[in-house]
């Protein structure tokens, strides 16, 4: 309580509340800790320096404010455990020994500052500083990503606009990879079918002794050919609908393309050309009524 002076009390009042109590902190001499994990110590500082704003706010002098920190850490300290009443008797004892240190206007407002905030509170005094708490905390650091900067109005587009572009970009990277498909697809039946080739090859009968038959060498072209026609089959098949599935991205992104133009407005000059046209009929009324008479 040392560095409790009225130069450290005027410099408490003075600074926003974080700083005001960090300072309270350090004049207090207690160590740093995790505002946090160590709530409780947190809790006691607020009440500390909420004595300090009182005190000034009722016009104690500045030596006195160190006086109403000193009776208040001694008051949260002695009443530890106890129960109301007997907190109440302590209170009743404490505002007597300080008797000689305040005038009576002050005592009596220190007395209804503790009854209206410790003694009203009283069990959640006790229940946050006298009992020791199971604290189970997780920290998450998360990173915020703020938004990009937007592009200047005059570059901006129309949100239709930009839509039809997205859609027929899609349809673009669609296109590129069916025809990549079919490449990788023309690559592996053709590496199928030199596989197949070359173990029916390998498979046919051998004679040392003089070459191939004539039924021997049939049946050797027959299992190539109809390997050939196999892989051939397949292939136009699968060409065939990759070719048919590029056909239809093409049209769907000539749709979009034919959407996207829109018609201009009819020319306000077509319309008294439209409104003259009854005239005609007019004069071919007058032309009959000259006729009768």
């Amino acid at each position: 309580m040392a560095l409790l002076t009225p130069q450290g009390m005027k410099e408490v009042f003075q600074f926003q509340k974080p700083k005001g109590r960090e300072h309270l902190r350090k004049l207090l001499n207690w160590e740093e800790f995790d505002e946090l994990r160590d709530s409780r110590q947190s809790i006691l500082l607020d009440t500390l320096y909420d004595s300090v704003i009182f005190a000034v706010g009722k016009g104690f002098p500045w030596s006195q404010v160190a006086q109403v920190v000193k009776f208040t850490e001694e008051l949260l300290r002695e009443t530890k455990g106890c129960s109301i009443t007997e907190a109440v008797t302590i209170l009743a004892n404490k505002l007597r020994d300080y008797q000689s240190q305040f005038n009576t206007s002050h005592l009596l407002a220190l007395c209804d500052y503790f009854h209206n905030t410790f003694i009203r509170h009283y069990k959640l005094f006790q229940y946050v500083l006298g009992q020791k708490q199971e604290v189970n905390l997780t920290v998450a650091h998360l990173e915020v990503c703020a938004p990009p900067q937007p592009l200047p109005l005059a570059e901006g587009k129309d949100r239709e606009v930009w839509k039809q572009e997205q859609q027929v970009a899609e349809l673009e990277v669609a296109e590129a990879q069916k025809r990549s498909s079919r490449l990788l697809l023309q690559e592996t039946l053709r590496l199928e079918q030199e596989r197949l080739l070359r173990k029916a090859f390998q498979v046919s009968p051998r004679r040392p002794s003089r070459g191939l038959v004539r039924q021997d060498l049939e049946n050797l072209i027959g299992k190539a050919i109809h390997i050939q026609i196999e892989c051939l089959k397949e292939l136009l098949q699968h060409e065939i609908q990759i070719t048919f599935d590029i056909l239809d991205l093409k049209l769907q992104k000539k749709t979009l393309n034919l959407n996207t133009s829109i018609p201009f407005p009819p020319s306000i000059m077509d319309h008294p050309a439209q409104e003259e046209s009854p005239k005609p009929h007019k004069a071919n009324k007058g032309k009959k009524a000259k006729a009768k008479k």
